[in-house]
């Protein structure tokens, strides 16, 4: 994880930080521990509820697109970067995937 900045204003609440069934359901699984978004939708310590189930943010920092990995694609729930990158496109036509842009990344772990 990189080092630490001074993180600015949320730009989005955590209620919307994972939405799409899908995604949830990999959450749900633990297939995902991870999100990363255009904007900041949490706190370090803010916890998140998806279907009555708790989970804690443990890191929110910047990195861009050139910045992720295989490891990275794993985390978001898919089985490499290149699936993550092509289901981001999808979701998002018109997108372009430009290794420059700026992302935030959001990462949690279940609250027992």
């Amino acid at each position: 994880m990189p080092e630490k900045e001074a993180l600015p204003p949320k730009t989005c609440e955590i209620d919307r930080l994972i939405t799409r069934p899908e995604d949830i359901k990999k959450v749900l699984e633990g297939q995902k521990n991870a999100t990363r978004r255009n904007g900041r939708y949490a706190d370090v310590g803010e916890v998140m509820v998806l279907e009555g189930r708790s989970f804690k943010i443990e890191a929110v920092y910047r990195q861009t697109l050139g910045d992720l990995t295989d490891e990275i694609g794993m985390q978001e729930g898919y089985q490499n970067l290149e699936e993550y990158k092509q289901s981001i496109l999808s979701i998002h036509p018109g997108m372009p995937w430009k290794p420059e842009m700026k992302v935030w990344a959001h990462e949690f772990s279940e609250v027992n």
